[in-house]
């Protein structure tokens, strides 16, 4: 299991009898925390005295490739000069807990003792100063360490935390590259290793190809059976539906052996494939893997890293598309459905698969699922390179029931409301440069991206 550092910050002023005491009460805090949020280890560190403490602890989080991020606290008065040294070679998250030992003053007995050991109001606030002065980014939590409030906050950062190791680790493959003439999906693939940690690479569409025509039939039985148990086969053409199968055991091993999270393709480049990947990439994005078409490697990545950071919440998380509208005025809506990508963690219903022609690629009918979309509100995310920098566009949606059926579009279905309203939400969008692809979540809200834009030092445009 990962692990977060947890520090507490004192110095000698005091004496020995009060820096036990800050022992102490730091161990309790740590326990009561670490019992409470179940995803990492939060790891008690000795008391930080000075700067050569402060260096050496900090440097050792550093180094931890397990901890994915520090938390500190000012417990008595620590002179913030004392932590310049370490906050320069921190790289990892930062959160700041600004909270104390006591929840009420003892206001019968409290005396110059009780105020010595119990001052974070005093040291957390220097701490605070030379974060801001050396421009660290990091998130700041006020309030007692057992109010829920308190605890739900600290939980989300760890949530985002969680998802900037993951993406500092994270491989992406595109097969293929992006499609033709298209600016929007594009990227530098160099500046997305140095700010998010994607080593994003190009690997031919032979190589999967390869691996397609050695899948056995004892393991195309054995995906026809995952298939059946979790969807309704609605459809009499089982040898597309093998395809697909072939298509996903290879690309999963492929993607296993090279330890990739995230992958493109492009209906541009099929050579020696039938189909172009429907069900296959569909069943996979429901294991969380990372999925962008059309060669759009940065949502793909975007797409793993949000899955990862709503691992541990309810809702659903996965790329979709703007593609068409209802403009009946005042009852906007749009058509969220891609031409055959669409995870069904967004399913309302049991997915059906079905097989029809898809008009572009020129390859035979492929399967996919087919289904209607979830309701409920949530965001969605694009990231859009501008050039000089990258930016994010998170805006609040609201998914809804579509209002009459669609009985000839062969696709998943997807609808919802742009919010605040459809003029508004639209015209924001595109002035901000959003793409047509997107990240959806119902279970991630617009602090988290916000938290993560900040940690990661990426421009963010909200749109609420």
């Amino acid at each position: 299991m990962k692990k977060i550092y947890f520090i507490t910050g004192s110095q000698d002023l005091y004496g020995d009898e009060t820096l036990k005491q800050v022992a102490i009460d730091s161990k309790e805090v740590v326990q009561f925390l670490d019992e409470k949020i179940s995803t990492v280890d939060i790891v008690w560190q000795p008391t930080v005295r000075n700067s050569e403490e402060a260096e050496d602890c900090l440097i050792k989080a550093s180094a931890d490739k397990d901890c994915i991020a520090v938390i500190t606290w000012m417990h008595t008065f620590s002179p913030a000069k004392m932590w310049i040294k370490g906050l320069q070679r921190l790289t990892k998250p930062l959160l700041h807990l600004h909270t104390q030992y006591n929840r009420e003053l003892p206001y019968s007995s409290i005396d110059m003792d009780f105020m010595n050991l119990n001052q974070s109001a005093h040291g957390d606030r220097e701490f605070g100063f030379i974060c801001t002065r050396l421009g660290i980014k990091r998130k700041v939590v006020a309030g007692y360490y057992k109010n829920e409030k308190v605890i739900k906050r600290i939980s989300n950062f760890v949530d985002v935390a969680l998802a900037m190791d993951f993406s500092h680790n994270l491989k992406v493959a595109t097969f293929g590259f992006n499609m033709r003439d298209v600016a929007v999906t594009d990227g530098d693939r160099v500046e997305s290793e140095i700010r998010y940690g994607w080593n994003v690479n190009y690997y031919g569409i032979g190589d999967l190809v390869t691996l397609v025509n050695k899948v056995t039939d004892a393991e195309v039985k054995e995906k026809l059976d995952e298939y059946n148990a979790k969807y309704q086969m609605n459809t009499d053409n089982l040898d597309a539906v093998k395809e697909q199968a072939k298509y996903e055991i290879a690309l999963e091993k492929f993607l296993s052996e090279k330890k990739i999270g995230a992958f493109t393709d492009t209906f541009e480049d099929l050579h020696g494939l039938n189909q172009l990947p429907g069900l296959a990439v569909q069943n996979l994005m429901s294991k969380n893997y990372g999925f962008g078409p059309e060669g759009d490697y940065k949502t793909s990545a975007l797409m793993a890293v949000l899955c990862k950071m709503s691992e541990n919440r309810e809702g659903a998380t996965a790329f979709l598309e703007d593609y068409t509208y209802d403009l009946t005025e005042g009852e906007e809506l749009e058509l969220a459905s891609h031409m055959l990508e669409v995870s069904p963690v967004f399913a309302k219903n049991q997915p059906k698969i079905e097989v029809h022609p898809l008009g572009i690629g020129g390859k035979s009918a492929p399967a996919r699922l087919v289904f209607d979309g979830i309701e409920g509100k949530g965001i969605a995310v694009s990231m859009v390179d501008m050039g000089t920098h990258f930016r994010l566009i998170c805006a609040d949606v609201e998914l809804v029931k579509q209002p009459k059926e669609m009985p000839k579009l062969p696709v998943a279905r997807v609808m919802w409301k742009i919010l605040p309203e459809f003029s508004n939400g639209a015209e924001r969008w595109i002035y901000a440069g959003g793409a047509h692809h997107a990240v959806v979540s119902t279970a991630l809200t617009k602090e988290d991206i916000e938290l993560f834009a900040h940690l990661t030092n990426t421009e963010l445009v909200i749109i609420d």
